[in-house]
């Protein structure tokens, strides 16, 4: 590291990734890019909010999911403030594409599969967190990894039936909205957003594990479809064989 290189360059505020208290920013730390996570400026001088930056800090610190942001450190920025110091996962936020109507195949995969194990990696790790919403799913500029930016503000011993069931509510919002706005067809995913949000809380899945076997259900039904067509064919070989059996062949 060049020990003349300025420790913060190119910091720039992204008011469209910001939360409901923090602002977020990108820049380079010593040349090599992250983002920055401040509280906003009316609230930066209150003891409670301070409290709260950096107990999220510590209880995101030790966190790890390839579909989660990472956290760093948490340091003084000059001209921002105390911030959180996370990995850069520049790209675009679900809502973005769905406003632009940019949303893609590839990008409702992710929300079959990644999102749904992000989603297990929080209650697993029993975090409570602001709720899931197209706003905190970013997709990142070159590989278009999907990645969670407001996953916990706290770590409890567990999480009650109510936390669990708002991610799954909100998932199957997220859902369905992405499948609205890009005129995608996925049967199997929008039966299952549906079921998220179904009127009626006793027809909801109960689990995270419920939504992914409920995912997994078409997969399952094309593997047993061709197990069983598979036996229809051999079936009918042996008996065309008991009926007709091979003519011994004489030298």
């Amino acid at each position: 590291m060049d020990k003349n290189q300025p420790r913060w360059t190119e910091i720039e505020h992204l008011p469209e990734w910001d939360e409901e208290f923090y602002d977020v920013y990108t820049a380079k730390k010593f040349g090599k890019w992250v983002m920055l996570k401040t509280l906003k400026p009316d609230l930066r001088d209150k003891p409670e909010m301070q409290e709260m930056l950096e107990k999220e800090f510590d209880v995101r610190y030790n966190l790890a999911h390839p579909n989660i942001i990472m956290i760093n450190d948490l340091e003084d920025v000059p001209g921002v403030g105390r911030c959180i110091i996370t990995d850069d996962v520049y790209g675009d936020s679900l809502a973005k594409l769905m406003r632009e109507g940019k949303v893609t195949e590839a990008h409702i995969a992710k929300l079959r599969q990644q999102l749904v194990d992000a989603m297990e990696y929080i209650q697993d790790n029993h975090l409570a967190h602001h709720p899931l919403r197209p706003e905190n799913i970013i997709f990142t500029e070159n590989i278009g990894n999907l990645k969670l930016i407001d996953v916990g503000f706290e770590q409890r011993s567990s999480l009650t039936p109510r936390d669990t069931a708002e991610d799954i509510y909100n998932y199957g919002l997220v859902v369905k909205q992405a499948l609205d706005r890009s005129g995608i067809e996925d049967a199997t995913l929008r039966r299952v957003a549906e079921r998220c949000i179904d009127p009626d809380p006793k027809r909801r899945y109960r689990s995270v594990h419920s939504v992914r076997m409920a995912l997994a259900n078409r997969a399952d039904k094309r593997v047993y479809l061709w197990i069983i067509a598979f036996l229809a064919v051999m079936v009918i070989v042996l008996v065309w064989l008991s009926i007709f059996p091979p003519t011994p062949v004489h030298s």
